[in-house]
């Protein structure tokens, strides 16, 4: 006889019971939907109104469920990561990135996603430390906090040498390091 398999942790429910409730559940904006680092970095909900308006109309955010979605999109509670597209869904959004050519688009997703869903054309961006070595929880800090100055800037550059130009006018310490890729220096206090 077969043993029965543990219950679910109580996380791991709650994911199950988000999933089976994904097409009725209740909706919010996406950039308020996710959860990490990254979003407390960026901290939309102390913006300006500009700023959120600017975000509103400028960031999207790569779903493994959804694809690329706005900022402002409503969407649901639900569980599925970029770890879950190497499996039956492999291949899902391998074109979507495609909509967006001849947008400047700033690539801040971690390799796993944009390996999933390339951007053709986008601007990537690596984070440093201070020493020039690669970064794991600050590389996403740092990344937000991009994101969250550029909105409060407002920025809308070309490319990545207009907006290298502009981080370089804000004390940002992002240089460009080839003609789509850039590298941004964060530190534990933020970008500076």
């Amino acid at each position: 006889a077969l043993a029965a398999p543990p219950a679910p942790t109580p996380a791991r429910q709650r994911w199950i019971d988000d999933d089976r409730a994904v097409r009725t559940a209740p909706t919010m904006p996406a950039i308020e939907r996710y959860e990490g680092v990254v979003y407390d970095a960026l901290d939309t909900g102390s913006l300006t109104p500009d700023a959120r308006a600017w975000v509103d109309a400028h960031v999207l955010v790569a779903s493994a469920l959804w694809g690329f979605v706005a900022a402002g999109d409503r969407i649901p509670s639900y569980r599925c990561s970029s770890t879950d597209l190497k499996g039956p869904l492999r291949g899902a959004w391998k074109d979507a990135g495609a909509v967006l050519v001849g947008e400047t688009v700033v690539d801040l997703r971690s390799r796993s996603y944009v390996d999933v869903a390339p951007v053709p054309g986008a601007i990537a961006v690596d984070v440093v430390g201070e020493d020039g070595a690669a970064l794991n929880h600050w590389n996403k800090h740092g990344k937000g906090a991009l994101v969250r100055r550029m909105a409060m800037d407002g920025v809308v550059a070309p490319d990545a040498a207009g907006l290298a130009a502009w981080a370089a006018s804000s004390g940002i310490r992002l240089r460009q390091v080839g003609d789509a890729r850039l590298e941004l220096t964060a530190t534990a206090a933020g970008l500076d």
